[in-house]
């Protein structure tokens, strides 16, 4: 699954929310909390979600890449494993566009559309 969000929020302000795991409960309405040794996402990072339903989901970051500004993990929920690409651009005219790809099977992917839909609208406003 591809999903894409314009907006006009800044996009280094954008990359920071992203790239900042303390900061993930303030748009990403799903997160209640983020379990982690550190400060911003790096390769290796481990930690866990703590979702709105009290749920924790661990999960390890693959990559960053700060100049291009694309970062990589994968969640695991179960025998459920996800793997979630997030990468943000410039936007012709100010803002920013972000884009998430996520892999994994089709019926958690599908079921996790709306809530990641509702994220990135919120990560890229302003």
């Amino acid at each position: 699954m591809r999903l894409r969000a314009a907006g006009t929020a800044p996009v280094e302000t954008v990359w920071r929310r992203y790239v900042t795991p303390g900061c993930w409960p303030e748009w990403s309405p799903q997160i209640r909390a983020v379990r982690v040794a550190g400060d911003r996402v790096v390769p290796g990072l481990r930690g866990e979600i703590r979702t709105v339903l009290g749920v924790g989901v661990p999960f390890v970051v693959e990559a960053v890449d700060e100049e291009r500004r694309i970062w990589s993990w994968r969640v695991r929920l179960g025998p459920v494993r996800l793997r979630l690409r997030h990468e943000v651009r410039e936007r012709p005219g100010g803002g920013a566009l972000t884009e998430l790809r996520v892999t994994g099977p089709v019926w958690a992917v599908a079921g996790y559309a709306p809530l990641a839909r509702l994220a990135l609208r919120r990560l890229v406003r302003r």
